[in-house]
């Protein structure tokens, strides 16, 4: 019975931490999809009040025409720089800071969209016309400090590109040499066989001429001299002894009867 109890006690635990989980994962998924519309409910509205302030930039001349293209201005040069900052920001992580600088130039365009808003619905001529110059060149500071960290992140990125181009050629220049190293080193080879084999054959040509010369003297010499002479067929025989003696005995005078 304690053992049925242990089970039954880990099972309604494993239950309860999925049921636990399950909630959590589910409040987190609602969470990530409530955001992401709300994101695209912001941007959609956003460029709804882009177009109307474009409408009213060419529509409604005066005071009314100009707070709507400070506004306009202000929004698309904060918009570009985000762009940019947020497109370079996995390659560059240096950007980031930018980013930080820009939320807080965000803030105070929202501050100052805020009073160009409530500017907008002024029905005092007057009051627009003392308030906007003041407006105007707020946000052309705001815009201004925005262009410059785009013109220079821009550039950053220019630059990196510029340098990672110049290292591959090089690479692809080296890798090129070193593809080609096989037809210099071939020449090279072939002309130091071709030396050496010419070398062999002109020694052996050399050997071959001595050899042949060296022959023909000895055969000249052969036929000059009587030591390289071939023996004559007394001397084969063994008959050059008895020949000899029989010689002499004919060369001595005779002793005739006479002297007696």
């Amino acid at each position: 019975m304690e053992a049925l109890g242990v089970m039954v006690g880990l099972a309604l635990l494993f239950g309860l931490a999925v049921v636990v989980l399950a909630v959590v994962g589910t409040v987190k998924a609602a969470k990530a999809v409530a955001t992401k519309v709300e994101r695209h409910e912001a941007n959609a509205r956003r460029a709804v009040e882009n177009v109307t302030l474009k409408a009213k930039t060419y529509t409604k001349p005066g005071p009314q025409g100009q707070i709507s293209a400070v506004r306009l201005g202000l929004r698309t040069s904060l918009d570009g720089t985000r762009q940019v900052l947020e497109s370079g920001l996995a390659q560059d992580g240096q950007l980031g800071e930018s980013l930080a600088l820009l939320r807080r130039l965000d803030t105070h365009a929202a501050e100052l969209d805020g009073e160009l808003r409530i500017l907008e619905r002024e029905p005092d001529p007057g009051r627009i016309a003392a308030k906007l110059p003041e407006l105007r060149e707020r946000a052309e500071r705001i815009t201004h400090s925005a262009e410059t960290m785009r013109w220079a992140a821009q550039d950053r990125m220019h630059r990196f590109a510029d340098d990672e181009l110049s290292r591959l050629s090089q690479e692809c220049e080296s890798e090129a040499g070193a593809l080609r190293h096989w037809d210099t080193s071939g020449a090279a080879a072939s002309g130091v066989s071709g030396a050496g084999g010419t070398g062999g054959l002109s020694g052996a040509g050399a050997g071959a001429g001595a050899g042949a010369a060296g022959g023909e003297a000895t055969r000249r010499a052969g036929l000059t001299d009587g030591k390289g002479a071939r023996p004559s067929a007394e001397e084969m025989l063994g008959l050059t002894d008895p020949l000899a003696r029989l010689a002499d005995r004919l060369r001595k005078p005779s002793a005739g009867p006479t002297a007696g």
